[in-house]
């Protein structure tokens, strides 16, 4: 008997340790492959830094994290529900979360509006009519994507603010023309609207664009066969198939809208505030929990974004054809309309590329704000102060501009360099290993960030700070940048590597070809262009970013867009000349994206 229990021991143990050695075989080659050992790192490293500061983001809305806190009679360090409770019940929800919250959501959906209409319009006539100037419109349409979104708001005051209204001072319309707008047309909803709107309008006619050029015209021939009208066409045909990217534009628009910050800031004018300009109110007045609870609210509406978009998205598949597409286009022939249509279009599209340029440059030269027999270079060149209040000389000599200059270049060099790098090795990873559940999750979770409003994404990182004792520092400035433009350069990384054959490398391998050398002699040569659109587009959005770094800055370390922030509301003219420093500074940088990758972002609907 005990021999018989002895052997069955003796089996157990042997199974087990098959077993075993079976695991270690499995994980031996399991961590030979690169692509694995870069999924397993990705995975680790953005599962900690996405989820960590939205756990600690949801624990401090609960938390006692300051001395002004104390003062509701709650003891710091301790868990409360009082944030909650005067945030969404006490007699000041009203004014502090349900309103913002419903100014927030109103002015997104007619920003969304806008730009669909203003973007969408635009796309059509450049896809599917015959007018003229297609490659002037498309190449200046896209400006005002491409720079910063304060810009346009500072332009918008600029043009139509009078002496009755704001500062007191008259803009280029009323110095002009004498022309007195009425307030809301210059603060609040309205312009807030419309600015965002057109902000985010090159972003429709790209997605919109990119359909309606790219689809099949075998249909429309058909139903042009068939004696159908122009209307019906587009009405049973063209708008069907565009539709889910109308719904995509219209959700993408709507949640970039809702974390924006600098145009509500600008044009708010302190009576119309929204979820993000309060949210910084209370954190820089100490009320943690409830700014937190705002940044909370902003993810879940990020969230809601994201899964109404994949259900949109994967919706009116049946409109994809097996046997190809026509190559031919039938055009919309708009007869003598298509030299009206092109001129409005230029003139509307030069008006809000080039003239927030020229009213920069103007403004940022008048001694009195909007009158222009008082030009003069003193706010650029003066090395004495301009001012005798703030203390500021000419913008080329003023040293905390080229701080602030520098500091920018070094942040946006690093956060491209982390962002650019990672983004390469996900795409390879995730193509190498497509399929795999361990690849789809370090895919979502390198796309997650660009769903998370970026100031919500900085409150969060914001709360991780104090945790680990490091303040804010320019190492958090460097981590909050790199993770929320990773889905840039990893969208970047990926669509680059399914491009490229797995033969290619398959042939490296044999001959004994080690890793490393086979990406930089043989991968990253072959998919340059595309790999560095990876890091230049990080860098070209980082030196225009201000929400995601308003909360995170220290006073000691200056950003050329936090910068113009503290000038905005007291010194306009070397603000202003600020602000054109920066457009410049971002136009030339996209100009080098342009030239080093062969890519712009208006060839997404050419012309």
């Amino acid at each position: 008997m005990n021999d018989e229990t002895n052997v069955k021991i003796e089996r157990e143990e042997s199974v087990k340790a098959g077993k075993w050695l079976k695991f270690r075989f499995w994980l031996k080659r399991f961590f030979t492959n690169p692509a694995n050992i870069i999924l397993v790192v990705f995975f680790v490293f953005l599962a900690f830094f996405i989820f960590y500061p939205l756990i600690t983001l949801v624990y401090d809305t609960f938390a006692v994290s300051s001395v002004t806190e104390t003062r509701y009679g709650v003891k710091m360090g301790e868990l409360t529900g009082l944030w909650w409770y005067r945030m969404i019940a006490s007699e000041y929800n009203t004014m502090y979360f349900w309103k913002p919250l419903g100014n927030s959501m109103l002015m997104s959906f007619l920003a969304s509006i806008i730009a669909i209409l203003y973007g969408g319009i635009v796309a059509f006539f450049i896809t599917r009519t015959n007018m003229k100037g297609k490659s002037i419109i498309s190449m200046i349409f896209v400006f005002p994507y491409i720079m910063p979104s304060w810009t346009l708001a500072t332009f918008w005051k600029n043009f139509w603010q009078n002496p009755d209204i704001g500062s007191g001072t008259g803009g280029m319309v009323y110095n002009l023309t004498g022309l007195k707008v009425p307030e809301g047309m210059v603060y609040g909803l309205v312009p807030c609207a419309i600015v965002l709107g057109l902000h985010y309008a090159p972003f429709a006619y790209i997605l919109i664009g990119g359909i309606l050029r790219n689809m099949d015209a075998n249909l429309e021939e058909a139903a042009t066969i068939l004696h159908a009208s122009r209307f019906k066409i587009v009405r049973r045909i063209t708008l069907p198939i565009v539709l889910p990217a109308l719904m995509s534009t219209f959700l993408l628009v709507f949640s970039s809208s809702m974390s924006a910050y600098a145009v509500p800031q600008y044009l708010g004018s302190g009576r119309f505030y929204v979820l993000t300009t309060y949210m910084k109110s209370f954190l820089n007045q100490g009320y943690y929990g409830q700014g937190y609870i705002m940044g909370l609210v902003m993810i879940l509406f990020g969230v809601a974004i994201l899964v109404a978009n994949q259900y949109v998205t994967g919706k009116r598949k049946s409109f994809t054809t097996v046997s190809g597409k026509s190559g031919q286009v039938s055009y919309i022939n708009l007869g003598k309309a298509k030299w009206v249509v092109s001129v409005i279009l230029i003139v509307l599209s030069i008006f809000f590329a080039v003239m927030p340029l020229i009213t920069f440059a103007l403004e940022s030269c008048c001694v009195v704000a909007g009158d222009y027999s008082t030009l003069t270079l003193q706010y650029w060149i003066s090395k004495t102060p301009t001012d005798a209040q703030n203390g500021l000389v000419g913008l080329f000599f003023e040293k905390q501009v080229w701080r602030a200059f520098g500091n920018s270049l070094l942040l946006s060099f690093l956060c491209a360099i982390i962002a650019g790098s990672s983004g390469v090795l996900i795409g390879y990873a995730v193509s190498r290993r497509r399929g795999t559940k361990l690849a789809k999750g370090v895919d979502s979770l390198a796309f997650l960030p660009y769903l998370l409003p970026s100031m919500a994404l900085g409150g969060a990182f914001l709360t991780m700070t104090t945790i680990f004792g490091i303040g804010k520092s320019f190492f958090i400035l460097v981590l909050v940048g790199a993770i929320k433009y990773l889905p840039m350069a990893s969208r970047s990384g990926i669509n680059a590597m399914l491009q490229l054959s797995g033969e290619i490398e398959e042939a490296a391998v044999i001959v004994g070809v080690p890793w490393w050398k086979r990406m930089v002699r043989i991968i990253f040569p072959i998919q340059k262009s595309t790999f560095i659109s990876g890091y230049l587009l990080p860098f070209t959005s980082c030196m225009r970013e201000l929400s995601l770094f308003v909360l995170l800055v220290a006073p000691s370390t200056t950003l050329m867009a936090t910068l113009l922030d503290e000038w905005m509301l007291w010194w306009p003219q070397s603000a202003n000349a600020l602000n054109l420093l920066i457009i410049v500074t971002v136009l030339v940088i996209n100009f080098a994206v342009n030239k080093l990758t062969g890519a712009s972002i208006d060839k997404g609907v050419g012309g």
